[in-house]
């Protein structure tokens, strides 16, 4: 019988076969996406276009889930999620609607609102989390369709506690998927990724656990943080 620290460990999957220092690495090895919410979309691109000096291209929309997206490439198998609500869909409520659980409607401004790591098998990642009795949901089947007919599909598991984004969701690609940051636009790179907490201790504690390698500073807010760079230069989102 495993403890939950030898589960969370192996949660990560094959990717993770050496125990990691937290904070070693400037982005961690993980790290599949960030997605950067905003209640509309446009202004949404025209943000990170502003920031950076790069215009995102429409990705699609997510049926069921009430929301859309434009994507940017930060570099190999990782690229930056602009997410917004999909007017179209204004009937997706409850629990899958990807809407109201990252309050986009609720936004001021765009913010960076959570991010995914990929553990391998989504299914096997799903099991270990049902035997060590820690609260999931999934792997849930998600696709959507790109501007040029082809379809993207992946499946997705979900901590039922996320503490607000801070921790990541999983995602497992489908085997005939292209990987969004292959054709995104391109000219951005991700040099850094952090996450600031009010509690560090804690939160670090639990990514120990979960074999994730990102670094945790102490902060006056809960917040993600990226440092992105492009033709305008640095930017931190």
């Amino acid at each position: 019988m495993k403890t939950r620290r030898e589960f969370l460990v192996m949660a990560g999957g094959a990717t993770v076969l050496a125990p990691r220092i937290i904070g070693s690495k400037r982005v961690p090895g993980m790290l599949d996406h960030i997605l950067l919410g905003c209640s509309d979309l446009e202004r949404g691109i025209a943000f990170v276009e502003a920031k950076t000096g790069v215009k995102a291209a429409f990705g699609g929309v997510h049926p069921g889930r009430g929301t859309q997206n434009a994507l940017l490439s930060l570099g190999e198998r990782q690229y930056l999620e602009i997410i917004a609500p999909d007017p179209k869909q204004t009937g997706t409520v409850g629990s899958q609607s990807s809407v109201e659980r990252l309050k986009l409607r609720e936004l001021a401004e765009p913010k960076l609102v959570t991010w995914a790591v990929h553990p391998g098998s989504a299914a096997e990642l799903a099991e270990r989390l049902k035997r060590a009795s820690v609260v999931a949901e999934g792997p849930t089947p998600g696709s959507r369709k790109r501007p040029d007919g082809r379809m993207l599909e992946w499946k997705t598991v979900n901590l039922a506690e996320d503490e607000g984004g801070l921790l990541p969701f999983f995602i497992e690609w489908g085997a005939g998927t292209v990987h969004p940051s292959v054709d995104a636009t391109k000219g951005c790179t991700l040099k850094q990724f952090w996450i600031e907490s009010l509690e560090p201790e804690k939160l670090v504690k639990k990514f120990e656990l979960m074999g994730v390698d990102v670094e945790v500073r102490s902060g006056k807010s809960a917040r993600l943080r990226a440092r992105i760079t492009g033709p305008k230069g640095e930017v931190e989102l």
